[in-house]
């Protein structure tokens, strides 16, 4: 019977570290449905949706920890019921740009989350030479969600919070 596992992996930022840890996966017979990287500053994060028997995900859990020791990295792992194939038609890419401040990220998810809009992607930075915010917000829609309604909002919400934005068709669901 098919497990899945959510492996999360976090540490310095270092080379080899994301390939020791696909090497374990594969070692312990696992696949790897789904994953994302990012360094953050001088550490990085590496999120995984791992898929295997349940000896493949028995292993894998048994062995992580001694391989985050030996590379400096704190792990959590998750069993998850499965993955399912989302629904979702119309890929879109929401950015705005502004000063930073308190709660800009707040306001412009739950924009999203009132309307039960699902996020697929979400990157956000600061400039520190300037104190500008950017925010790259990647989405997805069924087709019975009006895009022209929604940007509409969108733009509304821009002006209100001081930010300059725009909402453009996407390929892709990923950043």
């Amino acid at each position: 019977m098919s497990q899945y596992l959510v492996l999360t992996a976090m540490g310095a930022s270092r080379t080899g570290s994301v390939s020791e840890l696909t090497k374990l996966v594969s070692e312990c017979g696992c696949n790897i449905i789904d994953s994302r990287m990012a360094v953050f500053g001088l550490e990085f994060t590496f999120i995984m949706l791992l898929n295997g028997d349940t000896r493949a995900i028995n292993q894998i859990e048994a062995r992580l920890p001694a391989i985050a020791l030996e590379l400096e990295l704190i792990t959590m792992m998750k069993r998850t019921s499965g993955y399912k194939s989302q629904e979702l038609t119309q890929h879109y890419h929401a950015e705005y740009a502004g000063i930073d401040q308190p709660g800009l990220l707040k306001t412009s998810t739950a924009f999203f989350a009132n309307r039960n809009i699902y996020i697929s992607s979400l990157k956000s930075d600061i400039n520190p030479q300037n104190n500008i915010m950017t925010a790259h917000i990647l989405f997805s829609l069924t087709e019975n969600t009006s895009i022209d309604d929604l940007e509409s909002s969108f733009l509304q919400l821009c002006e209100q919070i001081g930010v300059q934005g725009c909402i453009k068709k996407s390929t892709s669901n990923l950043l």
